[in-house]
């Protein structure tokens, strides 16, 4: 996918999750729902027939924004195929020998049973693709590196953590989530933007919350997204989506499947 533009989440590992994808409008996708076979939750580029947002029945999960540029190669493979089904380390070391193949990425892998979480970018242009282990802790990923002082990375952490803060040990619902974090439409001062392309697409991709007009079409939030995984392993998956013009709500819930024995000694 190379239309991702301003896609926002905030994690913890425990795990919550809120995720927003923002593109052209008239680009064809499918909300989520479980792929061919059962096993995997996501939506689905219509177009490349990748996604943003995947996770399994087994506790993968990958999600992936794309890093702001001023040029990018439309010859580029499809940064939704990213997500894969190997183990977190593995598919990194994986990514580092392809990403040369992508325009820029960001890009996260975990397994929710062996609580492994890798960092993946292939940016900035001709360094070493960036390979970290993502502790413990809240952190945000807009369209520059994992935890960048962008305005929106900023405004959603404090938003996240003073949410947490409300809720103490209780479980955050997955549907305020994505009405208190995600639906923030709140700018930022011009003096705070990257200066990467020109200031006035960078002020209006600057809120969590996107909605622009442009001469190619409408272009801004189509979908956001909340997840949390219990310690019990069970996966609350809530999205709300817009389509034909009308915001749509769903919610899915599913336990997460216990390795077979075979499985379980074949993991890192």
């Amino acid at each position: 996918m190379n239309t991702t533009t301003g896609n926002s989440l905030s994690l913890s590992l425990s795990l919550s999750l809120s995720l927003s994808l923002s593109l052209s409008l008239c680009m064809p996708t499918k909300p989520a729902a479980w792929w061919e076979g059962g096993e995997i939750l996501g939506g689905r580029d219509e177009v490349a027939g990748g996604t943003w947002l995947a996770c399994s029945r087994g506790g993968r999960l990958a999600f992936i924004t794309n890093v702001l540029e001023l040029h990018t190669l439309p010859e580029a493979k499809s940064r939704g195929d990213l997500p894969s089904r190997k183990s977190p380390r593995e598919f990194a070391e994986e990514v580092a020998r392809e990403g040369h193949h992508y325009n820029g990425f960001n890009l996260i892998v975990a397994d929710l049973t062996s609580k492994a979480m890798v960092y993946v970018s292939n940016r900035p242009k001709g360094e070493p693709i960036s390979i970290q282990d993502v502790p413990p802790g809240t952190h945000v990923l807009s369209n520059a590196k994992l935890n960048s002082p962008w305005h929106k990375v900023q405004r959603l952490e404090l938003n996240f953590n003073d949410l947490i803060g409300e809720y103490g040990e209780g479980e955050i619902p997955v549907n305020e989530m994505v009405e208190k974090l995600m639906r923030d439409r709140v700018k930022a001062e011009e003096s705070k933007l990257p200066r990467i392309c020109s200031p006035d697409w960078e002020l209006s991709l600057s809120s969590i919350f996107v909605e622009v007009d442009t001469p190619l079409g409408r272009y801004g939030t189509r979908s956001t997204a909340a997840l949390t995984v219990t310690d019990g392993g069970e996966v609350n998956f809530y999205e709300m989506y817009l389509e034909s013009e009308k915001w749509r709500e769903q919610t899915v819930t599913y336990q997460i499947a216990k390795p077979k024995k075979m499985d379980a000694e074949r993991m890192p």
